[in-house]
């Protein structure tokens, strides 16, 4: 009933977005057109504030701490009846409902504080954060809570009549109780909390740290160069590694200026990693890398430096052909000065896929509107999974930008015209969640392509119903114009694609509880959804179903579709080798206290795992913002790409819109969530298990150049 009512809705939205669009592009789909249109103004003044993600008391700043209050007057409920219940599956559902309970509103605030372009909203969700963090980390050491739990885990007659799923997330809470150090007597378990309380503190600082501009006295930089950077008075503020730019000084000056270390931030991560170290070993673990590990698929910290350094081995004479390519590039473009510096990386590679494979980013934005993205990727997921996105228009104070659009995900919904939807729901699934596309740049909006779980999805046996999973995707794409919809380069159209995998392993999962919802699974499987998609973005006969001209409509040519996936290949080696530096300084970081400052180490690092010299006054580490949502976790962008890379070869690159393929991945991989083992995940994918040899073998095979491309771009 829900999918009906929202229908009219959709069909006025797009009656007045058509309206709008460019007269000679007819043949957009729905949400195609709506993503290709400017956001019609809203009209009705006096409609009702319904409150962000249409919760009422959040229609203004102050309505976070009701709903704060909320929560916790909630919490202590379900806390007196988790610790008062017979062993169960009941208390592992008390259990779940705290835990949802307090995440509906702390990930909304986590996003809100973030986002909203309202300080006074900022402010109020960052103490929302703050608020219920402290309570999280007091539930993690409540004994009494924890007995309940283990009451039910230590009678081997009540665990074997639980389901697989509840006995799963029974042990994920206990897991969470046990690095939390419910374990310790009281004394110890206050300073556990009190580290953990400190911790929030730190992460906090240190994220906001790590992304503050540098300035120096305009007199310090030639003239001729402030045109690049932003003025501030008699300073030269720089945010950036200007990493773009063909200027060589330019990106030097960048690189120097904004890695300069800060005294205070080098204390906060100094602090930081101390404080980790502290409260792994304080709850019986070796280092913050053995407590951080346990549960994903690479176990320890061992396996993930075995993986690193094989890997590393396994492509060093590839890595040395790469920066000799690059070295004779800069020696080409400035024979006065042709050492290849840490700045002249990411320059010089592109240089050399442009010059090799003529891949200018302006061939292909033409062919990439953000509405054919859209509908690309409409396509996609109903040819995979019999899944469609609708458009559908949010009410008054539902978001909190004009410019955030709101998708209703239906189960086999297929769109009859350009002006409306007929909604042919599954009798048994139906509404599958809601996405907010938070798509376009703003002033003090987070540049970073992000995912944001906003709800979990859970059957609640309040309502006998599944509460359907919100997420928000968040990137930073150039506005529409006038004239022009959206055109996104092949790498924004990728991060499109990256975005939506997290979304939908969101929205395709249907786990009985929220605690191990879509994403809320082990990191180093969470991205395999996500860079999966990176395969479809750059395969051709993905993208020949939607990649056409906004103006004349003709399709993206074969041919460039093949160079720009071969230009990957291109320095691909060295690239790869930079994850691997950044993967093993963050499991450095977070090992045995080194004794030594975080530069030395980086230095080390950078030399063991890289090669490029270390350039003295910098501190990189201060501006890697990954320490914080992916300390001793790094590596799982390695991992997880090794895996759809092998899923990716095994099961979708002779056909990837094989419908039976797209159903066992759902049901194999996406349905689960974090209920399952992931390595059981990629096993039943895979139909077997893969050694971190294999994943090695899968990454460097993806270098290896496709020749019959090399043979396809003499002929054209």
């Amino acid at each position: 009933l829900n999918v009906f009512r929202t229908t009219p809705l959709i069909n006025r939205f797009h009656r007045k977005t058509i309206n709008a669009m460019w007269l000679n592009v007819t043949t957009w789909s729905p949400v195609g057109a709506a993503f290709n249109a400017k956001p019609a103004r809203r009209q009705d003044l006096f409609e009702k504030n319904v409150g962000l993600f249409g919760v009422p008391e959040l229609s203004c700043p102050a309505g976070f701490q009701a709903a704060t209050k909320a929560a916790l007057k909630n919490t202590e409920l379900l806390v007196q009846n988790a610790c008062s219940c017979p062993p169960g599956v009941e208390t592992v559902q008390c259990f779940d409902q705290l835990s949802d309970g307090l995440c509906k509103v702390a990930d909304l605030a986590d996003f809100i504080k973030v986002a909203h372009p309202d300080p006074a909203f900022r402010e109020a969700a960052e103490k929302t954060c703050i608020d219920i963090g402290t309570v999280v980390e007091k539930l993690n050491t409540n004994v009494e809570l924890c007995k309940s739990l283990k009451s039910l885990l230590d009678n081997p007659d009540i665990v074997s009549q639980l389901d697989p799923d509840t006995r799963r997330v029974a042990e994920l809470f206990m897991f969470d109780f046990e690095i939390s150090g419910i374990h310790l007597d009281d004394k110890l378990r206050k300073e556990a909390v009190a580290l953990h309380v400190n911790l929030l503190d730190l992460n906090n600082e240190f994220l906001v740290g790590s992304h503050m501009p540098n300035r120096i006295a305009r007199s310090s930089i030639p003239e001729h160069l402030h045109i690049h950077f932003a003025n501030e008075g008699s300073f030269i503020q720089v945010g950036g590694l200007h990493a773009d730019s063909p200027d060589d000084l330019v990106r030097e000056i960048a690189y120097r200026i904004y890695l300069y270390p800060n005294a205070d931030l080098m204390g906060c991560l100094e602090e930081l990693l101390k404080c980790r170290y502290k409260l792994a070993k304080l709850v019986g673990y070796d280092s913050y890398g053995h407590r951080a590990l346990k549960g994903t698929m690479a176990k320890t910290p061992e396996t993930v430096m075995s993986f690193l350094q094989l890997l590393t081995d396994k492509l060093s004479d590839r890595t040395a052909k790469d920066f000799k390519m690059m070295r004779d590039m800069k020696k080409k473009l400035n024979p006065c000065n042709s050492e290849l510096m840490p700045w002249d990386h990411p320059f010089l590679s592109g240089v050399l896929r442009a010059e090799r494979y003529n891949i200018e980013p302006s061939l292909y934005s033409p062919y990439l509107s953000l509405g054919a993205c859209m509908e690309g990727l409409n396509n996609l997921f109903s040819q995979l999974y019999g899944v469609s996105l609708m458009s559908e228009h949010p009410s008054a104070g539902e978001v909190w930008s004009e410019d955030v659009r709101k998708l209703v995900i239906v189960s086999n919904a297929d769109c009859v015209d350009s002006l409306g939807f007929s909604a042919v729901v599954h009798e048994k699934e139906g509404l599958l969640g809601y996405i907010y596309c938070d798509f376009f740049h703003r002033s003090n909006k987070p540049h970073q392509d992000c995912h944001f779980t906003i709800r979990g999805g859970r059957w609640c046996r309040e309502t006998d119903q599944y509460q359907l999973p919100v997420v928000v995707l968040m990137l930073s794409l150039p506005h529409p114009t006038k004239s022009t919809p959206t055109l996104l380069t092949p790498g924004m159209m990728e991060n499109l694609f990256h975005e939506m995998g997290h979304a939908m392993h969101s929205m395709l999962g249907r786990t009985r509880y929220q605690h191990v919802t879509g994403t809320r699974c082990a990191t180093d499987f969470a991205e395999v959804p996500s860079i999966l998609m990176e395969y479809f973005a750059t395969d051709y006969r993905v993208i020949s179903q939607f990649a056409r001209h906004y103006e004349t409509g003709k399709p993206l040519p074969e041919s460039m579709v093949a160079r720009l996936c071969e230009s990957k290949k291109v320095c691909g080696a060295a690239d790869t080798q930079l994850q691997i530096f950044y993967a093993a300084l963050d499991q450095i970081y977070h090992s045995k206290p080194q004794n030594r400052s975080t530069t030395e180490i980086l230095k080390e690092m950078q030399q063991k795992f890289y090669g490029l010299p270390h350039i003295p006054n910098t501190a990189w580490q201060l501006r890697f913002s990954h320490l914080i949502g992916y300390g001793a976790k790094y590596y799982s962008y390695l991992m997880s790409r090794a895996v759809a890379s092998m899923v990716w070869r095994q099961c979708f690159v002779q056909d990837p819109l094989n419908r039976d393929m797209g159903e066992r991945y759902r049901r194999e991989m996406l349905a689960h969530g974090g209920a399952k083992e992931p390595m059981l995940m990629v096993e039943g994918m895979l139909q077997r298990r893969p050694t971190i040899e294999d994943f090695v073998d899968a990454l460097v095979s993806e270098l290896h150049p496709n020749f019959e491309t090399f043979i396809m771009d003499s002929e054209s």
